[in-house]
C-alpha cells in the first residue's frame, strides 16, 4: 500500500487550487461514442455537411437553407411518426428492466438508441441476442450517474468526500460489471464467442482502476473520512496533533481535579470554548487559576470557563495543527478532484458504454418476458419482403403478460408482402384493426432498428428502413372547421413526399380523407402512384373502394382487407392479404333493427353508385340538374309576373280605399250639419 503515497507534502493547498489553474481543465473537443451518435440522429447529417467541399457564398447560403429546411422536415416527421406509433410507450416497457438511472432516463424519455444504418441495427440485435443467453443478471449496483460531479470538477469546484466516494464507487462498480461479464464468458468453451457482442461494448474501455484505488486508499467511504495514509504530511500532522492533544488533556484533567478539590467546582469539567480546551470554575473561585484566561461565562454568570496558563501554548498548537490538517485534507481533495477533471472524457466514455450495456441487457430481459424472437433484415432474397407471422402489438400484449389470468390475449397479425410490391392498400370496416395493423408494422420496423426482439413467431423478416414516416390519426386540435383537419393531413403527406428515399417506409391512415370523395380518390391515387416510384414500401388504409382497383393496372400494388365475421357481425382483426374489404354497413344496420324497406332502398342506391356506373350516374345527374334548373327559371319568371300583378292590384285597392274613406267622412260631416240645423229650429219654436 505504500506505493500509493504519491502525495507530497503541500504547505499551501489553496495556491495549488488557484482558480486560474482550473482554467486549464477545460474539456477537450468531445468525441462522441456510438451510443451518443445513436442518441443524436443529426450528427451524421452534420458530419456530412462538414465534409462537403467549399462553395460560393450565395450558393452556400441557399444550400444551407434548403438543407436545414429538409432536415427540419425530417426531424418533425420522425418525431410525429414516433408519437403516432407510441414509440415512447414501448421504450417505457424496456425501462422496467434497466439497472442504471441513466438507462431508465433514456428509455422513459423515448430515446432508446436506434441504428443509423443496417450494420448498427444488426449490432444492437446481436447485443440483445447475447443478453438473452446470459445465465445470470449483471450487477450494475453502484453504477450511479456521476456526470454532474464530473462537470463540477471540470468547473473548478473541489469535490467533497462523499462526492469523491460516489465517483470511486461508480468506477469500481463499472469494473466489476466487466469482471462479471468476463467470468461468465469464460465458464465454458465457446461462451466467449456467444457473449462477444456484450464484451465488445466494454472491450476498449478505460476503467480508471488507478483513480478508483487512489480514492479508496485515501478515503474511508464508510466513515466518510480521509485516512492518515493519504499523504505523509497528513499522517505527520495527525500524529503530532494526537500527541499534543494527549498532553493537553492530561494537563486539563490535573487542573480540573485541583479546582474540584479546592471547592471551585461541583464536578470536574473539561470542555471547549472558542475552539480552545478549558475547564469550568465557579466565579467566586476564579483565583484558583492565576494567570488563567477567561474564554466564556455561563448564562447565569456563576461559572467561568477558563484556560489555564499552562494550556495556552498547547491550545495554540492544537489550533495550528487543526488548520494544517484541514489544509492538507483540502489539498488531497483538490488533487483527487483534479485527476477526475483530467479524466473527464474517459469517465464520460465509460459511462456511455455502461449505459449501452445496461440497455442491451434490458432489451434482452424484455425479449424474454414477451417471448420475443430476433428479426432478420431482408437482404434481397427471392422470398417475401416482409414475412412476419403471428405478431402482436407490444402495448396490447403487455397487459396480457402481466395479468394473464384476467386479460384476453390480443389477436396476432400476419404480414406477408412480396419484394415486387411497393404499395399495400388495406380496406375494411371501422374498428376492424386497419390502424392497429399500420402501427404494428411501424413498431416492428422501429423495434428492429433499435435492436429489440419482436413479439412474433418463427423468424420474422423485415427490411431495414432508413425512415419510418407516418400520418396516423389526428395530430392537431380542430378549433374551427374540418378544413384544418383536411389541410393538416394533406400538409403532412406533402412533407412526407418531400423527404422520402428509396429505403423509406410510409404509413398513411385513411388517405385522402376529409374532402370530397371523388377528389379524395383522385388525389390518393396520384399520391400512391408517386410514392411507388420513390420509397421502399407504402402501406395505407382507406374506405375508398376504387383504390383497390389500382392493383389491376399496376403490379406494384397489393390489396388487403380486415376480416369481418358476418355471423357474429364483429371484426376478427385478421388481415386477408390479396382481398378487398367491405364496410359491411348493411349487415351491421340489419343487426341493429333497421327497417327492411330502408335497407332495400339503400342497397338500390349502392348499386347505382357502383364504380362501373359512375359515368352513367354522372351524366344522368347532370341532365337532371339542367332540367331542374330550367324548371326553376320558368317558375321564377311566373313568380315575377305574379308579383307585378299583385303590386298593381295593391295600388288600385289602395286608391279605392282612400276614395271611399273620403266619401264616408264627407257623409258624416253632412249628417252632423243637418242634425245641428234641426236642433236649432226646434229650440227656436
Amino acid at each position: 500500500m505504500e506505493a500509493f503515497r504519491c502525495f507530497t507534502p503541500i504547505r499551501k493547498p489553496p495556491t495549488l487550487l488557484h482558480p486560474s489553474e482550473f482554467k486549464l481543465l477545460r474539456p477537450p473537443k468531445p468525441r462522441f461514442s456510438i451510443l451518443a451518435r445513436f442518441m443524436i440522429p443529426n450528427l451524421a447529417d452534420q458530419r456530412t455537411q462538414s465534409e462537403s467541399g467549399p462553395v460560393d457564398g450565395a450558393e452556400l447560403r441557399n444550400g444551407d437553407g434548403e438543407e436545414n429546411e429538409r432536415s427540419r422536415f425530417k426531424e418533425e416527421l420522425r418525431e410525429a411518426a414516433k408519437e403516432a406509433l407510441e414509440w415512447s410507450s414501448v421504450c417505457s416497457l424496456v425501462s422496467d428492466f434497466t439497472s442504471t438511472a441513466a438507462g431508465r432516463e433514456v428509455c422513459r424519455s423515448g430515446r432508446l438508441p436506434v441504428g443509423r444504418n443496417q450494420a448498427e441495427s444488426q449490432k444492437l440485435l446481436d447485443q440483445t441476442a447475447s443478453a438473452v443467453l446470459l445465465p445470470e443478471k449483471l450487477d450494475f449496483s453502484g453504477v450511479d450517474d456521476v456526470a454532474g460531479l464530473v462537470r463540477k470538477a471540470v468547473g473548478g469546484n473541489i469535490l467533497g468526500i462523499r462526492e469523491l466516494c460516489a465517483v470511486g464507487k461508480c468506477l469500481a462498480s463499472a469494473s466489476g460489471v466487466w469482471e462479471q461479464l468476463a467470468r461468465v464468458s469464460s465458464m465454458e468453451e465457446g461462451f466467449k464467442l456467444r457473449y462477444y457482442p456484450l464484451l465488445d461494448i466494454l472491450q476498449n474501455c478505460d476503467f480508471l482502476t488507478e483513480l478508483a484505488k487512489k480514492i479508496g486508499f485515501c478515503i474511508d467511504c464508510n466513515l466518510s473520512v480521509i485516512l492518515d495514509r493519504a499523504s505523509t504530511r497528513l499522517e505527520a500532522i495527525r500524529t503530532e496533533r494526537r500527541q499534543n492533544m494527549d498532553k493537553l488533556e492530561v494537563l486539563l484533567k490535573d487542573e480540573s481535579i485541583k479546582v474540584f478539590q479546592a471547592g471551585g467546582v461541583d464536578n470536574p469539567l473539561i470542555t471547549k470554548r472558542r475552539t480552545r480546551m478549558c475547564i469550568g470554575v465557579k466565579a467566586s473561585h476564579r483565583s484558583l487559576l492565576p494567570k488563567g484566561v477567561v474564554l466564556s461565562v455561563s448564562s447565569s454568570g456563576a461559572t467561568y470557563f477558563m484556560e489555564p496558563n499552562g494550556a495556552v501554548q498547547l491550545n495554540n498548537a492544537e489550533v495550528i495543527l487543526s488548520n494544517s490538517e484541514k489544509d492538507e485534507e483540502l489539498a488531497i481533495l483538490g488533487i483527487l478532484t483534479y485527476e477526475i477533471a483530467q479524466s473527464e472524457m474517459r469517465i464520460r466514455h465509460l459511462m456511455e458504454k455502461i449505459v449501452e450495456l445496461d440497455l442491451a441487457c434490458a432489451r434482452g430481459a424484455y425479449a424474454l418476458q414477451m417471448d420475443g424472437v430476433c428479426p432478420i433484415f431482408y437482404e434481397g432474397e427471392k422470398d417475401l419482403l416482409v414475412d412476419i407471422e403471428g405478431i402482436h402489438h407490444p402495448l396490447l400484449l403487455q397487459p396480457f403478460i402481466t395479468h394473464s389470468s384476467s386479460v384476453v390475449c390480443p389477436v396476432a397479425v400476419d404480414i406477408k408482402i412480396e419484394p415486387a410490391i411497393k404499395v399495400v392498400v388495406i380496406s375494411g370496416p371501422n374498428t376492424g384493426g386497419k390502424t392497429a395493423t399500420l402501427k404494428i408494422l411501424g413498431l416492428a420496423s422501429l423495434m428492429s432498428k433499435a435492436g429489440m426482439f419482436l413479439p412474433a413467431k418463427k423468424k420474422p423478416r423485415i427490411p431495414w428502413f432508413d425512415q419510418i414516416l407516418a400520418d396516423i390519426g389526428d395530430h392537431q386540435v380542430v378549433y374551427f372547421s374540418i378544413l384544418f383537419l383536411q389541410s393538416g393531413h394533406i400538409s403532412r403527406v406533402c412533407k412526407i413526399m418531400q423527404v422520402t428515399t428509396k429505403e423509406s417506409l410510409v404509413l398513411i391512415d385513411e388517405i385522402g380523407s376529409g374532402t370530397d370523395p371523388s377528389e379524395g380518390l383522385a388525389l390518393s391515387s396520384s399520391i400512391l402512384q408517386h410514392l411507388a416510384e420513390c420509397v421502399n414500401l407504402v402501406v395505407v388504409t382507406t374506405h375508398y373502394a376504387d383504390l383497390s382497383l389500382l392493383k389491376a393496372s399496376d403490379s406494384r400494388f397489393k390489396n388487403a382487407a380486415m376480416e369481418f365475421c358476418t355471423k357474429t357481425l364483429r371484426p376478427t382483426y385478421r388481415v386477408l392479404w390479396g382481398s378487398t374489404g367491405n364496410s359491411n354497413a348493411f349487415d351491421i344496420a340489419m343487426s341493429t333493427g333497421f327497417d327492411l324497406k330502408v335497407l332495400d332502398r339503400a342497397r338500390e342506391w349502392a348499386k347505382k353508385l357502383a364504380p362501373d356506373k359512375q359515368m352513367e350516374r354522372q351524366g344522368l345527374l347532370y341532365q337532371s340538374l339542367v332540367e331542374e334548373r330550367s324548371a326553376l327559371e320558368c317558375q321564377a319568371k311566373e313568380a315575377a309576373s305574379l308579383l307585378l300583378d299583385v303590386k298593381q292590384l295593391y295600388h288600385e285597392t289602395n286608391e279605392l280605399y282612400e276614395f271611399h274613406v273620403s266619401i264616408y267622412f264627407f257623409t258624416i260631416v253632412l249628417v252632423v250639419i243637418l242634425l245641428f240645423e234641426t236642433v236649432t229650429v226646434n229650440s227656436c219654436a
